[in-house]
């Protein structure tokens, strides 16, 4: 599907979903814990749906009740796992990784699968981590299938591919037998997202230590199921609505914690450091207002769903930006830093493609059509620049922002914006 999206000034309020990260991880943990758990969360993704249908796959209880803006699952833990599941994780990285090395503990036989870009993805580190433990891997891309079950022991992995590797390892580890260990052999990324797995973890009754190289986990644990547990607002998505407010409007999100695990909060500060106005409400909620942008230097390493929208605001920006720490963009659901200086380029901006991140040059944006590459943070990232274009932008495959909000572009109507579909022939 193609969308037109006009060029006007977004303005007014809209409250944060839920973060998709939270809910993730608490369906992970309520599938392992004996007896009911359940979570309220406002918006039912792509994401999401992979990681409800996976885990019933492989033997959990899953009811989902609801609709847009109040969901609630309610969810059975696994009891016996199913033999030889079949475990399709369509689109999603976090599904896949953290269900590999829980499928591997739980021990009845799977295979892992998934669409041609998540296929396309690594699990090579992950995968020699488990097959050193005990479990028979047949390749380590998907798809894959597994047998054995996964071994308790020092578990020897690298911290600087996906932090999705040590969150997979830690739902997994306390299950076995036997103590076990996560030695880090290059820096953690995105560390804060293993903090959001240590939170839920904790949550469920489940100790980790931090160690000196990485993480002690206690075997035999069992996780205490939870009920009600309301998922926390999602500061990446809410990113892209409060960078829209740089632009010349005035954007308020609720629904945000301020003392979030989510790293990409940050993106507020990088706002305020490239001349946007920021407001942080008793209440919680943000608001963002337009300034007189500059560019910055930046390093992105810890928040690479909101960096595209953050590279957007910076090609508006007056002088030259320099974003480093970004590699791993390139492994996102498209070569992230190419699609990104690729959109841009495409409106008009000046941007170049570093092998890990950008050099930004601030320019006029005309307008133009955007190739939104089957990614949601392109599809986003285009539609909230076009209130910075001369012409509108229009977005080939808009559909994509289904992955992680499906109702992105009604909330772009409720600050202003408007959309058209575009037809052909």
């Amino acid at each position: 599907m193609d969308i037109y999206v006009a060029n006007r000034p977004l303005a007014g309020s809209i409250r944060a979903i839920s973060s998709k990260s939270d809910v993730h991880r608490f369906l992970f943990a309520a599938a392992l814990a004996g007896g009911h758990a359940s979570v309220n969360f406002t918006t039912l993704s792509d994401d999401i749906a992979a990681s409800i249908a996976a885990l019933r796959a492989l033997g959990a209880g899953i009811t989902l009740s609801g609709a847009d803006g109040s969901y609630t699952a309610e969810i059975d833990g696994i009891v016996e796992p199913q033999k030889n599941a079949l475990l399709d994780a369509a689109e999603c990285g976090t599904t896949a990784r953290l269900l590999l090395p829980v499928a591997a503990a739980l021990g009845g036989g799977f295979t892992l699968t998934g669409k041609p870009g998540l296929a396309a993805r690594p699990f090579d580190a992950l995968c020699a981590a488990l097959a050193a433990h005990g479990v028979q891997l047949d390749r380590d891309r998907l798809p894959i299938t597994g047998h054995g079950r996964l071994q308790s022991g020092v578990y020897t992995i690298r911290g600087d591919v996906s932090s999705q590797y040590i969150s997979g390892l830690l739902f997994a580890l306390p299950r076995l037998a036997g103590d076990s260990e996560i030695r880090l052999t290059t820096p953690l990324v995105s560390a804060g997202y293993v903090d959001m797995t240590l939170d839920t973890l904790a949550r469920f009754g489940v100790r980790v230590e931090k160690t000196k190289t990485g993480f002690f986990i206690p075997g035999g644990q069992t996780f205490t199921p939870v009920c009600g547990y309301i998922a926390e607002g999602d500061w990446s998505n809410a990113g892209y609505f409060l960078a829209a407010g740089a632009f010349g409007g005035n954007v308020t999100v609720t629904g945000l914690s301020t003392d979030s695990r989510q790293r990409d909060r940050r993106v507020l500060d990088l706002l305020m450091q490239a001349g946007a106005a920021v407001t942080r409400h008793p209440n919680g909620s943000i608001t963002v207002s337009g300034g007189s942008l500059r560019g910055i230097d930046a390093d992105g390493e810890d928040i690479p769903d909101a960096l595209p929208m953050l590279v957007g605001v910076l090609a508006t920006a007056a002088g030259e930006s320099c974003i480093t720490g970004a590699a791993r963009l390139r492994l996102k659901e498209s070569d992230r830093i190419a699609t990104t200086a690729a959109m841009l380029t495409a409106l008009g901006g000046d941007v170049t493609a570093r092998a890990d991140g950008f050099t930004v040059r601030g320019a006029r944006l005309g307008g133009g059509i955007v190739d939104a590459a089957n990614d949601h943070r392109i599809a986003m990232t285009a539609a909230v620049l076009a209130a910075a274009t001369e012409d509108g932008v229009t977005i080939r495959g808009a559909e994509a922002v289904n992955k992680s909000y499906p109702t992105f572009f009604e909330d772009l109507q409720k600050l202003g914006g408007k959309t058209n579909v575009v037809t052909h022939g």
